[in-house]
């Protein structure tokens, strides 16, 4: 997929969810309007629950196997954005780390950080999830908060 031609790059948080899906679709749109390039950044890491992260990169066997699993899920995510298909200006990229952390690196140099209200370990009734609010509170750029349904 080719970039926009504005120079602008706006990097959009998804995880899968609902929220991340509206923040996608609302990225793709301006990025339509405003020529920028939308880059759709899907993050991943070790869990807790498996004892500490590794610091740096994953064994390069683990690495590429989940890279390409969440890259297929990525890029469900932007089918179920643009059903008619996403527009030339979204690029998809997968990276190792969390969430908020791989956003916010992946923000620099940004000209806009999108993110959905809330993800996929939110509680029901939040009004911000950590890790929109940890974007909110950190981004080198500004930072839009989309809610589902408002794409």
């Amino acid at each position: 997929m080719a970039g926009g031609n504005s120079g602008q790059l706006v990097v959009v948080g998804v995880d899968g969810s609902d929220e991340s899906i509206s923040a996608l679709r609302w990225a793709g749109h301006y990025g339509a309007a405003s020529g920028a390039t939308v880059r759709a950044v899907r993050a991943w890491h070790f869990p807790a629950a498996a004892g500490q992260a590794p610091i740096g990169k994953a064994p390069p066997a683990v690495t590429d196997e989940v890279t390409q699993e969440r890259l297929a899920e990525l890029r469900e995510s932007i089918a179920a954005a643009f059903p008619a298909g996403p527009p030339d200006s979204v690029q998809a990229k997968v990276v190792y780390g969390h969430s908020a952390e791989a956003l916010i690196q992946q923000a620099e140099g940004a000209d806009l950080l999108v993110v959905g209200h809330k993800g996929r370990g939110a509680f029901s009734g939040m009004l911000l999830g950590s890790v929109s609010m940890h974007c909110v509170t950190h981004a080198p750029c500004p930072v839009t908060v989309v809610r589902a349904g408002e794409a």
